[in-house]
Formats: C-alpha cells, structure tokens, sequence
C-alpha cells in the first residue's frame, strides 16, 4: 500500500499557512528522497532470477517510481558477491565485461528469416534464424563474482554468466522515490514521517519573500531533522533485535 505526500500537509500546513498544498506536496517529496537516502530505512529484496549467459548488464528489479540508492547483498546461487564501486570494479577488471564477448549481434543468429521475401512460404516464414551463443561470445563469460552500478538504473555482474549452469541473482538494496514519485510505501511513511516532516519543514521556511518565512523556526527544524535522520538510521541497522552490552578489559602494555 502507498501512501501519498499530499497526507503530510494537514500537519504541515499551520506552520507554514498561506502555502499553496503542491508546493508543500513537492518538498515531502523532496524530504522524501533525502531521508531514505540518509537512513536507508527503505529496504526490500526481489524473487531471485536467472542471468543471462553471456550477457554482464542488468537493469534493476525494483517498484515502480523507485531508485535503487544503496545495495547490501547481492548473491547468485546462494554465493555473496563483492559489491565495489566502478572505480574498484574497474581497477579488478580492467578488460571490462563486453556482451557476449564483444561478437557482433547480428552474428549470433543462425539460418536465413523469411521476412521481405517477394512470395510468402509458410514453411520459410517458421523457420526462421535462431539465435546460437557460440564458443567465442562465451569466451570471457565464467562464474560472476562482482556486480557493480553503472548507472541508477543499471548494473554490471562481471565475469558475465556462461552457460555451464543456471545463474540465480538475488539482491537486498535500499530504496528512495523518484522525482515525479507521488507517494511512497505507507509502512516506510510510517516510519519516517517525523524526519520528513522536519526536513521539509526546514526548506519551506527559508524560501525567501513569502509571509511564512521564519529563519528562527527552520534552524529549529534542521536540528530535529539531523537528530531524527540519525535515530531513524540506527532503528533500521538494529531493526527489532536488542543487543547486550559488555565491557572488556584492555591489558596495560
């Protein structure tokens, strides 16, 4: 279930009154995104599925009108692969990972197609070119052992998969809403609404020239907003679990 931006503005507005409800609309939104991304307490995972031979670029599997903002695990066949930067990635792999090994496209499809052809054939027309990974576009495919963002809608597994096996890729990630987003998951909303509410509230009030404007009140706001921000993000890494704490002693040397 969503839950919408526009539900904060009865509790934002007497703060703020005379401020048109898309304008505060917009900076829930914008409040949104900056507290998912500091607490990354928007967290979820997907059913895992199969990667392609040969083939090291995926997109992420993710709800719609989100971004992926931070990924905690990714595994492929119940193994962890290491999460690096592009940098790092690079750095390890600087052959890079080319899609199928860098074979042309067009010369992975086998057989004559039947399309364009001056007479219709029936027989033709069904048995048309097949597409067949040969040995070469396999040849730098092994067993992926490092994904890597290439870009905030995609990422890289390098080797690529070959094809000695099925490759099952399963990732925990966290997530923030997108620019046009309208809402947000209502259990995250939940949770967060505190912080998103400081942290809108500290923007709104300093927009210059407008009749709610009131410096004194947002630097109010941006300091509960930093301390929500941080109580919220070690509520998500501690979750439900309640650790003990000990004391050892350190040895004089």
């Amino acid at each position: 279930m969503e839950r919408t931006f526009e539900s904060l503005i009865p509790r934002l507005q007497p703060s703020v009154p005379g401020c048109p409800h898309a304008t505060i609309a917009q900076y829930v939104r914008t409040s949104a995104i900056r507290t998912c991304e500091r607490t990354l307490a928007w967290r979820t995972t997907h059913t895992p599925y199969a990667l392609n031979p040969g083939v090291p670029t995926y997109a992420y599997q993710k709800p719609a009108n989100t971004d992926v903002h931070a990924v905690f695990l990714a595994t492929v066949n119940g193994r962890a692969l290491e999460v690096l930067t592009l940098d790092q990635a690079v750095a390890r792999y600087p052959e890079w990972a080319d899609l199928y090994s860098g074979v042309p496209f067009a010369e992975l499809w086998v057989g004559d197609g039947a399309f364009n052809e001056a007479a219709f054939n029936e027989q033709g027309f069904n048995a048309g070119a097949q597409f067949v990974l040969s040995d070469e576009a396999l040849a730098k495919a092994s067993d992926p052992r490092i994904i890597t963002q290439i870009s905030p809608d995609q990422f890289i597994v390098i080797p690529p998969p070959d094809a000695s096996r099925t490759y099952m890729l399963r990732m925990i990630y966290a997530l923030k809403p997108t620019r046009s987003a309208t809402g947000i998951s209502a259990v995250i909303f939940d949770e967060l609404e505190d912080v998103i509410m400081h942290g809108a509230l500290q923007e709104l009030l300093v927009i210059p020239n407008m009749a709610w404007s009131d410096r004194e009140l947002a630097s109010y706001h941006a300091k509960q907003y930093t301390y929500h921000v941080a109580e919220r993000r070690a509520r998500a890494n501690l979750g439900n679990a309640r650790g003990t704490m000990t004391a050892k002693m350190q040895p004089f040397g």
